[in-house]
């Protein structure tokens, strides 16, 4: 498979009013225009008026202080280790990147919410079925309703994508039924000692993509120089990027541009949602967008998806070392597909 062709060049992040995408017929044709030529460009974007409500994003964010405040055995009741499709506590330590130390963040991560008799969990699908909950009064439904609005407004960006590329929206969103879709809410603790070590934590996003809220900057991405360019951090916008997958389904017309976070002493927050597509969906690149040179394989989203995981997490690694799970088929190795350069981890 060839991976990908050249990162872009480019020197900073576009920042997108797109107030139209609520618009009841639809986003204007500059919005689309703009969305679609910084995914194409850039693979990252700043979103402006996204509609994601404060009010819903600080309940949100005050029950995730609330919950990451509890003792450990608390935080422990709902470790990710005890849940058999990935949802719950992610003490520090437990999440290694590729070739690297483990990093000192603790998370707390759930996904598109199914029931527990749902057939695909009955039958042992390793990413779908019900989110573990904490003892935190009123955590499900803050978390719950923050996670609603930009599971929506991710479904309406995948619309104004497909519109870019001239296709119908359905072809995307046909896909978008009951998707591994996560949610993690991502607790980096003050640390005195933070050092930056050149290419630790570079990568690129497993899924199609990403919708960020940070509570502080630090976010860097990696333009076809070599270069780290600095998102802008803003409370009213929302960052997006392009994922492997639409990378792929694509056929390299979006791309899927490395990034890491800088290591800073403060304490912050983290929010990203990575809007993906269902599980057994099997993408296929569309040879009529992109580059006549591009030769991406089909791929399985939730095979690939769960082999990244499996990969990147303590618990599912000593799981598969143990025999009692299997990587799917032709996993792939961690971070092997999007723009990663011969910098990244030099």
């Amino acid at each position: 498979m060839t991976e990908s062709t050249t990162t872009p060049t480019f020197e900073s992040i576009p920042v997108i009013d797109v107030a139209s995408l609520s618009d009841a017929g639809g986003p204007t044709a500059e919005c689309i225009e703009q969305l679609g030529r910084a995914a194409q460009d850039v693979g990252f974007l700043l979103l402006v008026n996204h509609g994601i409500g404060d009010d819903t994003f600080q309940a949100m964010h005050a029950a995730t202080q609330e919950f990451f405040a509890l003792p450990e055995e608390a935080k422990n009741a709902v470790y990710i280790g005890t849940s058999t499709n990935h949802r719950g506590y992610v003490p520090i330590g437990e999440e290694v990147f590729a070739g690297a130390t483990p990093d000192l963040k603790e998370a707390f991560d759930l996904s598109y919410e199914l029931p527990a008799d749902h057939p695909a969990h009955v039958a042992g699908n390793p990413l779908l079925g019900p989110n573990q909950w904490p003892d935190v009064p009123g955590f499900r439904e803050r978390v719950s309703a923050y996670y609603d609005e930009v599971f929506g407004l991710g479904r309406s960006l995948f619309a104004a994508f497909a519109r870019y590329l001239e296709l119908d929206p359905e072809v995307f969103l046909s896909r978008v039924t009951e998707p591994p879709a996560q949610l993690r809410l991502i607790h980096y603790p003050y640390n005195p000692d933070a050092v930056d070590r050149p290419g630790i934590g570079a990568h690129t996003d497993y899924e199609a993509i990403t919708l960020l809220r940070p509570t502080a900057p630090g976010l860097e991405v990696m333009n076809g120089q070599g270069e780290w360019i600095e998102v802008p951090f803003r409370e009213d916008a929302l960052v997006v990027n392009i994922g492997d997958l639409l990378e792929v389904w694509t056929n390299g017309a979006f791309v899927a541009t490395s990034h890491r976070v800088r290591k800073v002493s403060e304490e912050r927050y983290s929010y990203p949602l990575f809007f993906t597509v269902d599980y057994d969906a099997v993408i296929e690149p569309m040879g009529h967008l992109g580059s006549a040179d591009a030769d991406y394989a089909p791929l399985h989203a939730g095979e690939h998806l769960f082999a990244q995981t499996a990969q990147s997490f303590a618990y599912l690694r000593r799981r598969v070392d143990a025999g009692e799970l299997a990587l799917p088929d032709g996993a792939r190795p961690l971070y092997s597909l999007g723009r990663e350069t011969s910098m990244v981890g030099g």
